[in-house]
């Protein structure tokens, strides 16, 4: 028999609250300094986002709800908003189960998720998945050593 999974129980119960407060901003917006930062996984299924975003943010992302962002439309499995990158409008989905955390900075307001860890996909040849841990050192077949390029050049 299969055990509860509580941690997923809690996960999803919080993450309506999450979609309460963006239908909330949705339909009458966001006034008296509210404003929400949300970070999710780039790379989690159905997350719609630009390639140069997802190059220079490869896991994990933080947007700022709060003045200028357009078009929020928020479902029962995801949220969408266009914000503004670089000076040019950009249209980002995120499903809720890629939330890491949801703050509300003007309520001291903080959710943190747990969402399932899915494999990185390589989605051209320059990125590799990597499965180090941060602060851990690689295996010796990804490492280069200059020396043996250094030694050929000098003789």
């Amino acid at each position: 028999m299969a055990k509860i999974n509580y941690q997923e129980l809690l996960d999803n119960a919080l993450k309506s609250v999450v979609k309460e407060a963006l239908i909330y901003a949705q339909v009458n917006g966001l006034g008296d300094g509210t404003h929400f930062f949300i970070t999710f996984k780039t790379r989690d299924p159905g997350v719609v986002l630009p390639d140069f975003l997802r190059m220079r943010y490869p896991d994990i992302m933080t947007i700022v709800l709060q003045y200028s962002y357009n078009n929020l439309n928020v479902s029962d499995r995801e949220f969408g908003v266009q914000l503004t990158f670089d000076g040019r409008p950009f249209f980002i989905r995120v499903p809720f189960s890629a939330l890491v955390e949801f703050k509300d900075p003007s309520t001291d307001f903080m959710l943190s998720f747990h969402p399932k860890s899915t494999p990185a996909a390589a989605d051209n040849d320059m990125e590799l998945p990597l499965d180090e841990k941060p602060g851990t050192v690689p295996d010796d077949k990804r490492v280069v050593s200059l020396d043996e390029f250094r030694k050929k050049r000098n003789q």
